[in-house]
């Protein structure tokens, strides 16, 4: 009889640590999670927090690389307006995608990100898990991705944050709308 009270207490406590934040994206004012993503190939882990230690940083998540928005809009707006985002002070710039790091490398490489913004790859959809913006792409990503947002922040904590509200679109997390809020 001590087994059938032990499985009952084990089903609850995995639901809860599984549980992100009550279901709550990252809000102004909270740290950063300690998560370590991919720079160049998976062998090269950079820990986020660690990342924007000590530095006002911008940190935006696109759905996929390659992708249209991504490709066309999203992205090529933060290098292009990298002296811009410099000039109001900002340290790093840093693209977050649930993507490998090979695809993230070839996608900075094909839009002259290379020493403007820096392509991170959440292979396994950790950190936007962790952070409550991830989205079930299945039909037409075939995976979990990333919400489209950006964020300012400042020693690993959150400035500003924008989501868009369809988790796609292309309004609040555009670097000329991050811009202003600096």
């Amino acid at each position: 009889s001590t087994q059938m009270f032990r499985r009952p207490l084990l089903q609850l406590t995995r639901s809860i640590t599984t549980t992100s934040r009550l279901n709550m994206p990252i809000q102004v004012g909270e740290t950063l999670p300690s998560v370590d993503l991919h720079e160049g190939t998976p062998k090269d882990k950079v820990n986020i927090l660690d990342l924007f230690k000590d530095k006002t940083g911008v940190l935006f998540g696109v759905p996929g690389a390659f992708t249209p928005g991504c490709s066309k809009s999203h992205l090529p707006g933060y290098i292009e307006d990298f002296q811009k985002f410099k000039d109001k002070g900002v340290d790093i710039i840093v693209c977050v995608s649930v993507n490998d790091a090979f695809v993230m490398t070839a996608w900075g490489e094909n839009t002259g990100a290379g020493g403007k913004v820096r392509m991170l790859a959440d292979p396994t959809g950790e950190f936007v898990k962790a952070i409550d913006l991830a989205f079930d792409a299945t039909p037409v990503l075939g995976n979990v991705r990333s919400k489209r947002y950006s964020m300012i922040i400042k020693d690993g904590i959150v400035q500003t944050v924008n989501v868009e509200p369809d988790s796609t679109g292309l309004c609040t997390s555009l670097s000329g709308e991050l811009l202003k809020q600096l």
